[in-house]
């Protein structure tokens, strides 16, 4: 009998503890998450199904502002040792969707990441006079080590433009197709989609280097301003020019 109530004692408490976990309030999350690399503000919702009304990336190049971002958190995956959350966040424009699963501190998985940002974010991390927008579509991203080990997805920039002393110089529409089968480097394509500035090449990342080869050719001709902005890190080849870069990071 006093076994039998010591059983039913611990099923209580295992139900008991069962039920706190699965109301405990999202605010939890900011006590875990690293201070020196994530912000979050405004909580609201459960560890499993919450949202922040401001997130802050810091980056080594600046901060990332999400906005208001909500999740899912899969419970069975914290069992697993790599949490599965499904996450959406919004900051103006800008429009960030997919799942994330953590493996470490640098290494996560992505799948079906839809994402849309104006090239000013761009801006930020790199000093490109750059205009425009640009939509990113995943199917597939790993990373080990920070750096991409598999991939498969499409990144799209939408009237693009060139800003120079002058003003905008439109540019076009261009995709970039990325495959990467895993443990092997990643190979991206670039196509034109539309507009006077014509660019076809490839780019490659194996590890921590990356190669370029593109070739740009304008059917209007190259404005004076964008040809001189070329000569500094292309070669002309007949009209057109060409980008030959490789470097590592």
């Amino acid at each position: 009998m006093k076994g039998s109530r010591l059983a039913w004692g611990a099923l209580l408490a295992l139900v008991l503890l069962v039920g706190l976990v699965a109301v405990a309030p999202a605010r939890l999350i900011g006590l875990v998450a690293p201070s020196n690399q994530i912000v979050l503000q405004g909580f609201s919702g459960t560890i499993w199904q919450g949202s922040a009304a401001q997130c802050l990336l810091r980056l080594p190049n600046g901060a990332l502002h999400l906005g208001r971002v909500s999740w899912s958190l899969k419970p069975l995956s914290l069992v697993l040792l790599a949490p599965h959350v499904e996450l959406t966040s919004a900051w103006g424009n800008q429009v960030i969707a997919g799942q994330v699963i953590l493996r470490g501190s640098r290494d996560l998985e992505m799948r079906d990441l839809d994402a849309r940002f104006d090239a000013d974010l761009v801006r930020q991390f790199a000093p490109l006079a750059l205009d425009g927008s640009l939509s990113v579509q995943l199917q597939q991203l790993t990373l080990e080590n920070g750096l991409p080990t598999e991939s498969a997805g499409r990144v799209v920039w939408q009237q693009a433009a060139w800003r120079s002393p002058q003003g905008l110089v439109p540019l076009g529409s261009y995709a970039l197709e990325v495959q990467q089968p895993k443990n092997e480097p990643l190979l991206g394509e670039v196509v034109t989609l539309s507009g006077p500035l014509q660019a076809s090449g490839t780019i490659g990342l194996t590890g921590r280097r990356y190669d370029i080869d593109l070739l740009l050719s304008d059917e209007n001709g190259f404005a004076a301003g964008l040809r001189q902005a070329l000569s500094l890190i292309a070669n002309p080849e007949g009209d057109a020019w060409r980008v030959i870069l490789s470097n590592e990071f």
